[in-house]
């Protein structure tokens, strides 16, 4: 018996020691020595813990000097050039980030019966009116990143570069829906002569 209750007591000193020593072993990240914002501090001779910016400077990915490539406007104007070459990766990419982010209102091409119209939201204009067809490229840049009617600003989502594609993109799809036969290549306008004889 008394063997039993000197198990006992040992048993609970060692689970005490255990304890103990696991609560001594916790490091509290959690709980670090720092000021919270705006909290009074006796660091620095203003007692501000919050430093003020440096004059002049600009947070990182924040200098935008470039109006053309970061408004989509010269001189207050919409924009009816781009601000850097259009390539084949130019497009490439437009297309993918169209696919993503505009297909599913605007449709693959640009009609505005995509799958979202289809389940009942409200219809955008097609890319294919003669108003869109005609306006500066830089309206389709600004849209992107002000919002228009429905639609959200994508400046959080699309980076100006990929709105710039995508804005080249729509073009693509303007052309590629309105172009004339006389304005295809001599061999392009065969192919589709072919095609159009074999119908």
């Amino acid at each position: 018996m008394k063997s039993d209750q000197s198990n006992y007591i040992r048993v609970g000193i060692l689970s005490l020691f255990c304890v103990i020593t696991l609560a001594a072993c916790r490091q509290d990240m959690h709980d670090q020595p720092r000021p919270d914002p705006y909290e009074l501090s006796t660091f620095f001779e203003d007692r501000r813990s919050v430093r003020p910016k440096i004059e002049g400077t600009i947070a990182r990915g924040y200098l935008r000097l470039d109006e053309h490539l970061y408004t989509g406007k010269i001189n207050d104007e919409l924009a009816t050039t781009f601000p850097f070459p259009v390539t084949i990766d130019v497009l490439n990419r437009g297309q993918n980030r169209f696919n993503i982010y505009c297909a599913p209102c605007h449709s693959n091409v640009g009609d505005g019966l995509g799958m979202i119209v289809q389940r009942g939201m409200k219809q955008p204009e097609s890319f294919h009116s003669q108003r869109l067809r005609e306006v500066a490229v830089g309206h389709f840049f600004d849209v992107m990143t002000n919002g228009f009617g429905n639609m959200y600003s994508y400046t959080e989502r699309v980076n100006p570069r990929d709105r710039w594609a995508i804005a080249a993109y729509i073009r693509v799809l303007q052309l590629s829906q309105g172009a004339n036969l006389s304005e295809l290549p001599d061999r392009d306008q065969q192919q589709i002569q072919s095609i159009v004889e074999v119908e």
